[in-house]
């Protein structure tokens, strides 16, 4: 499991921004839990923010599309993908993070990813930020937004 060596959450004046949480809707336990999660700092950094909810991780790419074009300046985005035994796995995956991926480079904003791609259930109750977790996704994925658009905003002048 990764979690070693990350950064620092938190600690950042969010207050000028607005972010958009698009999150999908399969395995609600951890879904749920990212979003408390990522809520979390957004409360925190005093960013506005809302959340939205799309049925599963595919439709990820084209709900953060449509939160750039109403004025978004980040969007974190959230879902849970679990490995099953045919390859439907490998293409939603790949079709969530390349549409994001081309989102935020399309938009000139950032997406934070936190979509999670696991072998089994458990995997995803340890990431969830749920209490017993080892590591807190939803969180991770807002502060890299919220950090990625302060820091485009000063590149930007």
């Amino acid at each position: 499991m990764a979690g070693s060596g990350a950064p620092e959450t938190g600690g950042v004046d969010a207050s000028d921004l607005n972010i958009v949480v698009v999150a999908g809707t399969w395995h609600e336990v951890i879904t749920d839990g990212l979003i408390a999660g990522a809520k979390r700092i957004l409360d925190a950094t005093g960013a506005t923010y809302r959340v939205v909810r799309v049925p599963g991780s595919f439709e990820l790419p084209v709900a953060a599309r449509a939160a750039f074009d109403g004025g978004a300046d980040a969007v974190v985005a959230l879902g849970v993908i679990i490995r099953g035994g045919t390859p439907h796995f490998e293409f939603v995956s790949s079709a969530a993070t390349d549409g994001l991926t081309r989102v935020a480079l399309d938009a000139g904003k950032p997406v934070g990813f936190g979509v999670l791609t696991l072998d089994d259930e458990q995997q995803g109750l340890d990431r969830a930020g749920l209490e017993g977790s080892k590591e807190d996704k939803g969180e991770e994925a807002a502060d890299a937004a919220i950090r990625t658009a302060l820091v485009l905003r000063e590149l930007r002048g």
